[in-house]
């Protein structure tokens, strides 16, 4: 006998034990090391229709201006689209949570005038084809907002990095990986990074190996096609 129907389509990510451990780590950095603040710079100007891929329990959906006017908020992991959903609720800007995967998004091409990323392009399964489907979404000509943690500077920490995605680390938080070089990937993907800026978070102690951060702006140029992505 199925232990489930085939009419149910399966999470494309399930990390229970790990959505839990988010959920409570993500509240507890928003104050204590600063990420509340990070997510107003992250989010401050913008306007119109927003994706945001990767929502997680939607700590952004309060710091959004009154100028967007819709977000679809895409989270794959069903415990955090719970919460997302719940968080929705009490935004002040309408936010539609969806189920989905950055590397397939339910979503027209071209129908958004921004695309937010926020501390999710560590964990997604394909990058290269998750920015290209970011790329296809955005309207030319649109930004793409990104707060991400990866790549350490320096020569000790990337070696750590390196050692802890080969290793443990995607094991054990969800499959994430501490040093994808998140500016090289969009360049890559054909996007025109404009100002960002380096962060360590938290930004006293000890560094982590998911400590260094980068926030900043990127632009689907305009009038450009869309990247090739893997078949």
């Amino acid at each position: 006998m199925p232990l489930r129907s085939p009419t149910v389509p399966r999470d494309p990510v399930h990390h229970p034990l790990f959505a839990r451990f988010y959920a409570w780590i993500s509240v507890l950095a928003e104050d204590k090391a600063g990420v509340a603040a990070h997510r107003d710079e992250l989010l401050d100007g913008l306007s119109g229709r927003v994706i945001e891929i990767g929502a997680g329990n939607g700590l952004n959906f309060a710091h959004y201006p009154a100028t967007v006017s819709e977000v679809v908020a895409i989270e794959p992991e069903r415990h955090l689209r719970q919460l997302a959903a719940a968080a929705a609720l009490r935004s002040e800007v309408p936010v539609d949570v969806v189920p989905g995967a950055a590397e397939a998004l339910p979503v027209k091409s071209e129908g958004f005038d921004a695309v937010v990323v926020s501390l999710v392009l560590c964990s997604v399964r394909d990058l290269p084809r998750s920015l290209g489907e970011i790329h296809r979404v955005l309207r030319p000509g649109g930004e793409l907002r990104f707060y991400e943690h990866g790549r350490a500077q320096g020569r000790a920490m990337p070696l750590v990095q390196q050692a802890l995605d080969r290793t443990v680390w995607p094991l054990l938080f969800g499959g994430c990986h501490t040093g994808r070089d998140t500016l090289a990937a969009l360049r890559a993907a054909g996007f025109e990074v404009g100002t960002y800026r380096r962060l360590r978070v938290p930004d006293r102690g000890l560094p982590l190996p998911s400590s260094a951060h980068v926030l900043g702006v990127a632009r689907r140029p305009p009038d450009q096609d869309g990247p090739e992505t893997p078949g």
